[in-house]
């Protein structure tokens, strides 16, 4: 299994997204995460990485959301 990329703060971006209560803040969030993801090495990944970055990421924001 891949290791995370120590470069992310989860911890950070994920207080982030329980403080985005309004939508000034929501779009703030959003800002914030467009220029983190331009920092990010976007050269394709084989197939395998992808799906289990996607399905990691999606259980991360349910996780979240209920919690």
């Amino acid at each position: 299994m891949r290791k995370q990329d120590i470069s992310f703060d989860y911890h950070r971006y994920r207080q982030l997204l329980v403080d985005a209560v309004d939508d000034d803040k929501r779009m703030a969030l959003i800002n914030f995460l467009i220029e983190e993801g331009a920092r990010i090495d976007w050269r394709p990944k084989p197939p395998s990485d992808r799906a289990a970055m996607t399905a990691s990421t999606i259980a991360k924001v349910l996780a979240a959301s209920r919690g």
